[in-house]
């Protein structure tokens, strides 16, 4: 007897008396998926500060512990910082040769590295970062444009900022710390009738109709100064009556059911940073294979010694603190030195490897999660705060046509990281002629 073909819608529901259970990718839902007009298209970026260890040539710890790999091209052998990646060679790209021209003092490297901002001067000139252009890219298609995770929550302060998003006025973007929260408000049942919750966006929707209205009348009355101070504040205006008008959008769809019984939401990172760290990684996770969003961005710690994260090889390695450590290396006796520098580059890899490899893992439409994700995961600054040289390590979009398994050096021609930022955008469908000083893509990662 032939086999009957036959295959379920990928919205379906198991139910059972009084609760209704999201079924995983199935292969019987391949007809319904491959049916999508809509390729999802995700990225993550990771920010690491401090730079990462660089040991010169002639010291012991430069064959083994040079973050960038010593050769070029397909056949490089990752170095002891990287060798967690070994098993996804095939998912990553090692860049160096990035530079970050308007990058200013070493500091303040953070609050550019995903925008095209000048602050080296006296004024601060920041602007949109890309994850931002590609959350606006993707509105509409998830029930959050995007999430901003870090280890201190908040903005931080400029310079020693806490963020590495911004939005399209170049203001922070704040970010969340707290595993439960953040689980809470991603995935916690909503709850009130669907009409009450309607009636109550229909009231603000009213409200933001009202302000605007007398923002244009007040507007016509004021002088320059005032009007352009006045248009910032309606552009904010306009922001969340855009944030209603998707609460509306979403409100009959239901939350897919997540099983985070792996997740340690009360993880205490001044405790346990490498728990902490997996956590906040799966959380990721989780909101990618849900689709709750497609565009994250996670601060993994501070420059210049700035909060929490600046702990952590203490408390994990009994070394020096981390902005120390990027100071100590002629110092071995007090715990500093490259290769305890480089120790602490291994341990971070070794957490971004993890997860890599959990995207990798997940089922997705055509292929993996991580076949539909580019995850972007580097510093701005190398080593002793040097904004040249950037550590750059690329992983998955494989569906979007990056092509991996190599070291690239960026050649002088291309050398400017808004190049890769506006490869980036445009693999992730951003139609843009250029961004900031961007100068050509990179044919050897994007095909």
């Amino acid at each position: 007897m032939a086999e009957r073909s036959w295959h379920l819608n990928r919205r379906t529901f198991l139910k059972g008396v009084g609760v209704s259970l999201s079924l995983p990718y199935l292969e019987c839902m391949a007809k319904d998926v491959a049916a999508s007009p809509d390729p999802v298209k995700r990225s993550c970026f990771i920010y690491s500060a401090n730079g990462v260890s660089l040991p010169p040539e002639g010291m012991a710890a430069h064959q083994d512990w040079h973050w960038f790999p010593h050769e070029t091209g397909r056949n490089f052998k990752f170095t002891k910082p990287l060798q967690a990646f070994e098993p996804l060679r095939d998912k990553v790209t090692v860049i160096s040769g990035l530079d970050h021209p308007t990058g200013g003092p070493a500091h303040c490297c953070s609050d550019i590295w995903l925008t095209c901002g000048d602050i080296s001067g006296n004024k601060y000139n920041n602007s949109i970062s890309i994850d931002q252009i590609a959350a606006r890219e993707l509105r509409g298609k998830t029930r959050q444009p995007y999430l901003a995770f870090s280890c201190d929550g908040g903005v931080g302060f400029k310079s020693r900022i806490g963020t590495i998003s911004f939005d399209r006025r170049g203001n922070p973007i704040p970010t969340e710390n707290r595993p439960r929260l953040i689980f809470e408000r991603l995935f916690a049942p909503v709850t009130g009738s669907g009409e009450a919750r309607r009636n109550s966006l229909r009231e603000q929707r009213r409200m933001i109709d009202r302000i605007l209205e007398n923002a244009r009348s007040l507007h016509r009355r004021l002088g320059r100064n005032d009007q352009r101070k006045l248009d910032e504040y309606m552009v904010a205006v306009s922001e969340i009556e855009e944030q209603v008008d998707r609460y509306d959008r979403w409100l009959d769809i239901p939350l897919k059911n997540v099983n985070a019984d792996h997740v340690d939401l009360d993880v205490d990172p001044r405790k346990a940073p490498e728990n902490y760290y997996r956590t906040m990684f799966d959380l990721i996770v989780l909101a990618f294979e849900t689709d709750v969003t497609r565009t994250t961005t996670f601060m993994m710690s501070r420059e210049d010694g700035m909060g929490i994260a600046d702990t952590f090889p203490t408390v994990t390695m009994d070394i020096l603190p981390h902005h120390a450590l990027s100071h100590g290396y002629d110092k071995p006796n007090d715990g500093g030195g490259y290769e305890n520098w480089a120790r602490y580059d291994q341990f971070q890899a070794n957490l971004i490897a993890y997860f890599v490899d959990r995207l990798n893992n997940v089922q997705d439409k055509d292929g993996s999660v991580l076949d539909n994700t580019i995850v972007m995961y580097g510093s701005g600054c190398s080593t002793t705060h040097d904004t040249r040289n950037l550590p750059v390590l690329l992983a998955g979009g494989k569906n979007m046509g990056l092509k991996h398994g190599s070291h690239t050096k960026a050649g002088s021609d291309k050398a400017v990281l808004n190049s890769l930022h506006l490869s980036v955008l445009r693999a992730l469908g951003v139609d843009i002629a250029r961004f900031g000083d961007s100068v050509d893509e990179f044919p050897e990662v994007f095909s």
